[in-house]
């Protein structure tokens, strides 16, 4: 696919659905066309986000354990293609993805297939879905804004049957603290291994924070604002390509995970001011909106403005003072 064999009346019919909000569960790809140009333009845009959560979790040192996965709804197949390259393909032995359309099923499988060659890939069978055999690692992308009841309750039978989970959404309110009931729902039973640095109850849920919700911003490849093609597709779109917000979940079974210490997650992005920066923060004692003083530690001050790695620290506070604080790095410094 290149941009001159860009179908842009499907994609024009494409994003006038997914404005709709329709959640009657009927397929709208109506031809592997479809799928090519929303894999190059709308699809390339989630894999930002995908690779950004996939940092954020190599940054905390988790990994799946599980060999085999399965993408959940997987549209062009975007989600899988950017976790298996991420963890490498090595890991995997087995890819399954399903879509309620068979023809995104074999657009997602044989774009799977022609990027990682030794890698199985199969598409689900009624049987295996409704089946009780475990599924490995799940992945999930940009469904909950448009799925009816019956497929919702057919996703969560699901993930009772995964080992891990990796799920990113849309970062709209509505649709963030959708996300956030299920995490509530599935962490009885799996450990939270992001976004939250803490294992409690989720405190964007509890009265009178009604006005939050759980969301980050994903950077997208500072090339693309030189791109004129990319401009073009922006300005149809009515995209501010600048712009990628999104929520997202991983959980696992492991009950050996290593538990974060003092961690907190900033939530959406930091406001700045002249004189402080004020950032959402969230950890194991709840949602605190936080005041970094410029003066008490200008690197921080421009870090914060100017940081493109997901935003997990460990603060000095004194109270809702921020007096200093260190990103979570692996042994190659992110910024």
């Amino acid at each position: 696919m290149t941009w001159e064999e860009i179908d842009w009346t499907a994609l024009d019919r494409l994003r006038a659905r997914f404005l709709s909000g329709r959640t009657d569960g009927e397929p709208y790809w109506q031809s592997r066309a479809d799928l090519a140009s929303y894999d190059f333009t709308h699809g390339e845009r989630i894999g930002w986000k995908w690779d950004h959560v996939l940092r954020e979790l190599k940054l905390r040192g988790w990994r799946p354990e599980s060999r085999a996965v399965l993408d959940w709804g997987c549209g062009s197949g975007i989600a899988a293609r950017r976790a298996i390259a991420a963890f490498g393909p090595e890991t995997f032995d087995l890819l399954t993805v399903w879509d309620h359309s068979p023809t995104a099923c074999d657009f997602a499988a044989e774009a799977a297939q022609a990027k990682f060659p030794s890698l199985e890939v199969a598409q689900a069978t009624r049987g295996l879905l409704d089946s009780d055999a475990p599924i490995g690692l799940l992945l999930v992308s940009h469904v909950l804004n448009e799925l009816p009841p019956v497929a919702l309750a057919e996703l969560r039978e699901l993930a009772a049957r995964a080992t891990e989970i990796i799920w990113v959404e849309p970062g709209t309110r509505d649709v963030s603290r959708q996300l956030g009931a299920l995490r509530e729902e599935l962490h009885a039973t799996f450990r939270v291994v992001a976004p939250c640095t803490h294992s409690n109850a989720c405190p964007i849920l509890a009265p009178g924070n009604e006005r939050h919700w759980c969301h980050h911003f994903a950077p997208p490849p500072p090339e693309i604002f030189a791109d004129s093609n990319w401009v073009k597709f922006g300005q149809r779109a009515g995209i501010d390509l600048r712009s990628l917000p999104y929520c997202f979940l991983a959980l696992d079974r492991r009950a050996n995970l290593p538990t974060p210490l003092d961690l907190s997650r900033v939530i959406g992005r930091p406001e700045h001011f002249k004189p402080y920066a004020r950032v959402l923060s969230c950890d194991a004692s709840g949602l605190a909106e936080l005041e970094l003083p410029k003066r008490a530690d200008p690197s921080l001050f421009k870090q914060l403005e100017r940081t493109k790695a997901p935003l997990v620290y460990r603060w000095q506070r004194d109270g809702d003072k921020l007096t200093g604080g260190e990103p979570l790095v692996t042994s190659t410094r992110e910024t």
